[in-house]
């Protein structure tokens, strides 16, 4: 099959492409580095001409609600729109668990839209719900960190490994829309302070975290907000596990911490 992957350079993007080629489809990379613009539409019809399928793990940038919202709602109606002129089969979106259960953070605002739009949208769709990725603890603390310390909200979390994620997407996007996908999660819950320490020991990182509700998360995100619901597909890489490959991409002088796109 054609596959177009929207947010192909990103983290996430790059694994799947990777993943998809790995299964011998033939893929199209969608991003603004590569010229095509979600957001005004350039390059997009000629990037999905003869594409039998689009999977769609663009982030948006840090920005405020509204700006979230009206970010993803151009980006997904440019993208659908362009798809049902190509003849799109598959529409394949990769999405967040609990957004739907936390109000007030603008990055879930701007997913919600993006679900609106395609679950209401002219193409046969599937959405993916991902827990937060095994880098997403470090992520978190690195933007509060002042002078060698950082403040982290001590959520509770099941994160999965980025691989795990794209391998499901690639799994997916052949076959037909299956509507709202079952949750995707990692084997096990975690605490994201745990999680941040742990990862930066790791990466021979210093930094004393502060667990606090007054950071970036607040307690709307609480208990169990954040997990996956019952019935949910856990893929099989653990956050140890991951740990053993950011050891050796930090011993080999590689590694870094990835792009947000399940916060």
């Amino acid at each position: 099959m054609r596959i177009a992957v929207a947010g192909a350079t990103g983290n996430i993007g790059a694994l799947t492409v990777a993943a998809l080629e790995r299964d011998g489809q033939d893929v199209v990379r969608i991003s603004r580095s590569l010229g095509v613009d979600l957001s005004t539409g350039d390059g997009l019809d000629h990037a999905l001409a003869g594409v039998d399928a689009v999977i769609d793990v663009t982030s948006g940038p840090a920005t405020g609600h509204a700006e979230a919202v009206a970010y993803f709602g151009t980006t997904t109606r440019n993208l659908l729109a362009a798809g049902e002129r190509a003849g799109v089969r598959h529409h394949v979106l990769l999405s967040i668990v609990g957004i739907d259960r936390v109000e007030g953070t603008a990055h879930y605002a701007g997913k919600r839209e993006q679900e609106r739009l395609v679950a209401a949208g002219p193409l046969p769709w599937t959405i993916v719900p991902a827990t937060q990725f095994h880098d997403f603890a470090a992520m978190v603390a690195s933007w509060t960190e002042r002078d060698g310390v950082a403040t982290i909200a001590p959520l509770l979390v099941q994160p999965i490994a980025p691989q795990d994620v794209a391998d499901i997407l690639a799994e997916i996007a052949p076959g037909g829309p299956q509507g709202r996908y079952a949750d995707v999660a990692g084997p096990e819950p975690q605490d994201l302070v745990d999680m941040a320490r742990r990862t930066n020991e790791t990466r021979g990182h210093v930094v004393r975290l502060v667990p606090t509700w007054s950071a970036v998360f607040g307690p709307a995100m609480a208990g169990t907000v954040l997990l996956p619901g019952e019935g949910a597909r856990i893929a099989p890489t653990t956050f140890d596990e991951w740990l053993v490959g950011q050891r050796a991409d930090h011993t080999s002088g590689g590694g870094s911490i990835a792009e947000l796109r399940s916060a």
